[in-house]
């Protein structure tokens, strides 16, 4: 059975970790299809190839600072095509694709520098089938343009077309060829190239599964599973061995960032089982995000996480629940700024909005209270900046009704204040919310209740 394989960019920073790679796919004849993302960073100060081209789009062509960016993305490839004794002549057409990136651009300017940071992934998937084959084995770069990954939406956070899962189905190689995708970008159906909004390589790794028809898909990173809470944390934090589809993206959207909450879509629409594993440790299990049916929980949850990048929009005005079309004109406000909204509990005469506030600048902010003030006249209203969200997740959470009781009394008797809970139909998860510099205190707490406490009694 065919097998999906995603590279991350710390996968493929140096000639070193490039060997690592290749020494993975080729372990196992299965892994037929290869999804890369572009060399990330070697070291800690060092820069990703993806920011060195974002610099390069943004410089003047001709300048010293454009000529600069351009010797050191020549150079990123140049070292590891030398770790694997590419010839110069190989090489040159990479270089050359580098040094006229600004001239061949031909697009409109909104796509210029999606195109310029699609290149870091289209050149590596490149560099990756060159080193292949210099090692004696068949592989093709197969491109979004070769493969029919079509988008559409805007050129820095376009969305795939449902059209490209039947250009996948239809695509033809043999059994004995291993494709290299780049990560990250689709073409639109004018010819241009355009990359997904965060996480693209895991979504192209996503489609690509689905639209070949894989059914597992192996996503590697520089860990070795997802863990129940976070290790910067939590010290040596539970292994996560298998979660479902449900579970992953309510704990991505809230704060994991192994895996990218909006990969998982197309997963799901292929029943693609994914295993997250480390690089660095290719024989370690890491962890199974599969469906839900059948699914048997280890633990009560399954992970906890908080994030800081919320605000909260508070709104009080007695009989609030009884004015017709109040949460309408809300949302028409927010359809005016172009913002969504997170969540939005409430009471009789209480109403609590939450924001993703990297959408959102102080200005706008401004101008949004101003708004909401003269269309709903309320007694009071209050912008909550000092935020964070605690998300408990778990698919066991609905057989143990106490669970979410626990959690509470775990952190109001430790001092940690709750302003706010939220609980969705599906019970797999709740929310709650309190100040930031609670934040670290309560994911810890929470996690020492449920997986401390289980460790002692096994």
């Amino acid at each position: 059975m065919a097998r999906v394989v995603k590279f991350g960019g710390s996968s493929l920073a140096n000639g070193e970790q490039y060997e690592k790679v290749v020494n993975i796919v080729l372990a196992d004849p299965e892994r037929r299809v290869v999804v890369v993302s572009a060399p990330g960073k070697r070291f800690d100060i060092d820069t990703k190839v993806t920011d060195l081209l974002i610099q390069y789009a943004k410089s003047t062509p001709g300048s010293s600072e454009f000529f600069a960016v351009q010797k050191e993305l020549i150079s990123r490839y140049q070292n590891i095509a030398d770790y694997f004794k590419i010839s110069e002549k190989d090489f040159q057409g990479i270089a050359d694709i580098i040094s006229n990136l600004s001239s061949t651009f031909s697009g409109e300017d909104d796509y210029r520098l999606a195109y310029f940071k699609a290149h870091g992934e289209h050149l590596n998937a490149i560099l990756m089938a060159m080193v292949l084959n210099q090692l004696g084995h068949q592989a093709r770069f197969a491109g979004p343009a070769e493969l029919g990954l079509y988008v559409e939406g805007q050129p820095n956070a376009a969305t795939v077309l449902e059209e490209s899962y039947t250009n996948l189905k239809n695509f033809e190689y043999s059994d004995d060829e291993i494709l290299v995708v780049p990560g990250f970008y689709g073409m639109t159906k004018d010819g241009q190239m355009a990359t997904f909004a965060r996480g693209g390589s895991d979504i192209t790794g996503s489609i690509v599964a689905r639209g070949l028809g894989i059914k597992l898909y192996e996503n590697f990173t520089d860990v070795s599973a997802v863990y129940v809470a976070n290790p910067h944390i939590i010290e040596e934090p539970v292994s996560i061995k298998q979660m479902t589809y449900r579970e992953m993206r309510e704990l991505s959207y809230s704060g994991f960032s192994v895996f990218n909450d909006e990969a998982i879509i197309p997963a799901i629409q292929g029943q693609v089982t994914i295993n997250v594993k480390n690089t660095n440790r290719p024989t370690d299990p890491g962890t199974l995000i599969v469906p839900e049916k059948d699914f048997e929980a280890e633990y009560p949850i399954t992970g906890v996480t908080n994030s800081d990048h919320f605000s909260a929009l508070y709104l009080h005005r007695y009989l609030l629940n009884q004015e017709v079309g109040m949460t309408l004109k809300l949302l028409q406000i927010f359809y005016k700024y172009n913002i969504s909204y997170e969540h939005m509990p409430s009471g009789i005469d209480d109403l609590t909005v939450i924001f993703d506030n990297r959408q959102l600048n102080e200005e706008m902010i401004e101008r949004l209270c101003a708004d909401i003030k003269d269309a709903l006249n309320p007694d009071v209203m209050q912008w909550i900046d000092d935020y964070t969200i605690i998300m408990i997740v778990g698919e066991g959470m609905f057989k143990k009704p106490t669970i979410i009781t626990d959690a509470i009394a775990s952190l109001t008797n430790n001092g940690v204040p709750i302003n706010m809970i939220n609980q969705g139909a599906s019970q797999i998860s709740t929310m709650l919310g309190t100040k930031r510099a609670y934040g670290k205190k309560a994911v810890s707490l929470i996690y020492q209740h449920f997986f401390n406490k289980n460790e002692q009694e096994a």
